[in-house]
């Protein structure tokens, strides 16, 4: 079974899909490894990580498309795939969709937000017209070659011009074919209420948590009972590592050695193992001796 498919029959059942953030093939791996169904490639992680920068329009598409491809040569989860604004108006969109979905994305995250774009919970964003981002849904359904490649429409509307607006906009990406609705910035409970209560049982609903951002933190327990069928942790593995980091700098630039810190890490030989290097290498060897 395909990774779409796959994810799109998983969306089917009533449990939330628990979805960790990652930016790079050694976060699909770990979250493979801890037992994740499924993955959320951020682009903001991927900002954050690549580039050393925030979350305000700086990725590429070809950026991205590259961690989608190296994601994909290690494993075949299901991976739902963060586009930002498509990276410009409806053509570019199809172009986004078909390099994503030929590189492995099964999900492709589209919102309505205006060049340059900015993380969803910071303030300031800008939007393009609700008609616009309709005919951008509208193309990457046109685009993609498989039916079971997933577009999730997301709106930012909620910090730009308020709830009412933003539902309209909701209704509008409902209507124009989307297969996952992604309102984004919650900033109470009456909101995640009412967007629940318009949009429950018509279309699978996703919500982002993001560690001090506007929107209440809930666990995947309470937020299915809300009735979303998935949630994201976009950016908390770079908020994890970042504090790793921090404090293995610092103890190394304290003690010239790493002697104080090795209870927090992996030594040599476990990462290889993590890793499967023995296995790889004897593949190789194999080949190279020309065995069967």
């Amino acid at each position: 079974m395909s990774p779409q498919k796959k994810l799109r029959d998983r969306l089917s059942k009533p449990e939330i899909l628990l979805t960790p953030g990652v930016f790079d093939a050694f976060g699909a791996m770990m979250a493979e490894r801890a037992g994740f169904e499924a993955l959320y490639l951020s682009g903001a992680s991927i900002a954050y990580t690549k580039l050393g920068r925030p979350d305000i329009g700086l990725v590429s598409l070809d950026e991205v498309a590259g961690v989608v491809g190296t994601i994909r040569e290690r494993t075949d989860l299901p991976l739902i795939v963060d586009a930002d604004t498509g990276f410009g108006n409806a053509l570019n969109v199809q172009r986004t969709v078909k390099l994503l979905e030929r590189n492995g994305a099964s999900a492709i995250q589209l919102e309505d937000q205006s060049l340059p774009k900015r993380c969803g919970h910071l303030d300031g964003k800008t939007l393009v017209s609700a008609d616009e981002m309709n005919g951008k849904i509208k193309a990457a359904l046109d685009a993609r070659t498989d039916d079971n490649t997933i577009i999730v429409a997301r709106t930012d509307a909620i910090g730009v011009e308020g709830y009412d607006l933003a539902m309209e906009r909701a209704v509008g990406m409902f209507e124009a074919g989307a297969d996952v609705l992604f309102i984004e910035a919650f900033q109470n409970e009456d909101q995640i209420a009412g967007a629940v209560k318009e949009f429950g049982g018509k279309i699978p609903l996703l919500v982002n948590m993001v560690e001090g951002g506007k929107t209440p933190m809930s666990p995947a327990n309470e937020l299915q009972e809300k009735g979303f069928s998935i949630v994201i942790f976009p950016g908390g593995l770079v908020r994890a590592l970042a504090l790793a980091a921090e404090q293995y700098f610092a103890s190394l630039h304290k003690h010239g050695s790493t002697l104080e810190h090795l209870d927090q890490m992996f030594d040599f030989a476990a990462l290889n193992d993590l890793l499967g290097t023995e296995k790889m290498l004897e593949t190789g060897k194999k080949y190279s001796e020309g065995g069967d």
